[in-house]
């Protein structure tokens, strides 16, 4: 590996690192800071409700009875070690690709941490209008999803450059 696609490949891996530094700072301050399922207003639409989730996203499978643990474990342990080898492949040669991997691994790496010394995931971020709530989530999940975004931004623009007839921008 070339040394400045060594240094790229450290520096996504720095990205990912820095968001589960993040999400672990989030998630202690949370737990510090407020008691479970009581809601704390932060502004109109927007609380702080500390949850604790034993399934996976917006709490399905959260009443399997416990081996969902380790399902969602060992499928997080999976895909950081596949996001680690295609962020070293795409790491000189691209930029959506691996941020969008990098994010995702700091998020899975966050709630990967969660479940494996704790049996769930700490959430605390709750997003509401009206009457209408969207699950409560965590830093984590947050970065998951923008890496996701990133991901398909990427799939989309490499469909409009072979849709034009032109080869994929490797962006």
């Amino acid at each position: 590996m070339k040394l400045e696609r060594q240094w790229r490949y450290f520096g996504w891996l720095g990205l990912a690192a820095i968001c589960l530094l993040l999400d672990r700072l989030s998630k202690s301050i949370a737990i510090a800071a407020l008691a479970p399922n009581e809601a704390m207003a932060v502004v109109p639409g927007f609380n702080f409700t500390l949850t604790f989730n034993t399934g996976a996203s917006f709490s399905m499978l959260s009443d399997a009875g416990g081996w969902q643990r380790w399902l969602l474990s060992a499928l997080a342990i999976g895909f950081s070690c596949f996001a680690v080898y295609w962020i070293r492949a795409s790491a000189g040669k691209q930029l959506l690709v691996p941020a969008g991997l990098s994010l995702i691994l700091g998020g899975a790496l966050g709630n990967l941490w969660d479940r494996l010394t704790l049996g769930h995931v700490i959430d605390f971020i709750q997003v509401y209008y009206k009457t209408w709530y969207f699950p409560v989530f965590n830093l984590a999940d947050t970065v998951i999803t923008l890496g996701a975004t990133l991901l398909l931004l990427d799939a989309l623009q490499d469909f409009q450059a072979q849709r034009r007839g032109s080869a994929p921008s490797g962006s």
